[in-house]
């Protein structure tokens, strides 16, 4: 976990942000506060941190378990293309974790995650239409198709 942090807060320092803010971030990663660091690269716009971050929450490691605030960190990075998260995010759906349970929104996810080089999302995709009808796979193929021609903003 450490270096996932550490990943995150070198591609935080990369991206265009003022020093102040990337001191703040390494300061709290020094002093041990990694949440603390991670949440403040993500709250940056960071997709990398924001994942990282969603997964914590996912998982319950160095922050309380919680299904909605990881689907809340998920989607922003979700909507930036990140592959992972857009995957993430399709099983939060699938599951019903932190949002309503939805097989097409999830499908959508899936596919999308997969049409950015996820082999997770293609698997997931393709497992999760198996119990699906063809209707709704028309479906979350068109929502898919809308959400990445608008760039990731209209998706649901």
């Amino acid at each position: 976990m450490l270096r996932v942090i550490l990943i995150s807060l070198m591609m935080f320092a990369a991206a265009p942000a003022s020093a102040d803010k990337f001191d703040d971030a390494y300061s709290t990663y020094k002093r041990g506060d990694y949440s603390t660091a991670l949440r403040c690269a993500a709250e940056q716009g960071n997709a990398s941190a924001q994942h990282n971050l969603g997964a914590m929450y996912d998982k319950g490691r160095g922050v309380p378990q919680d299904y909605a605030e990881a689907a809340k960190w998920f989607r922003l990075p979700a909507k930036q293309g990140n592959a992972q998260a857009q995957n993430n995010l399709g099983a939060m759906y699938d599951k019903g974790h932190g949002v309503l349970q939805d097989n097409i929104t999830a499908h959508m996810w899936f596919n999308i995650a997969g049409a950015n080089s996820s082999e997770y999302g293609v698997t997931n995709c393709n497992g999760l239409a198996e119990n699906m009808t063809p209707a709704d796979i028309s479906e979350a193929q068109r929502r898919a198709r809308v959400c990445m021609n608008s760039n990731y903003q209209d998706y649901d």
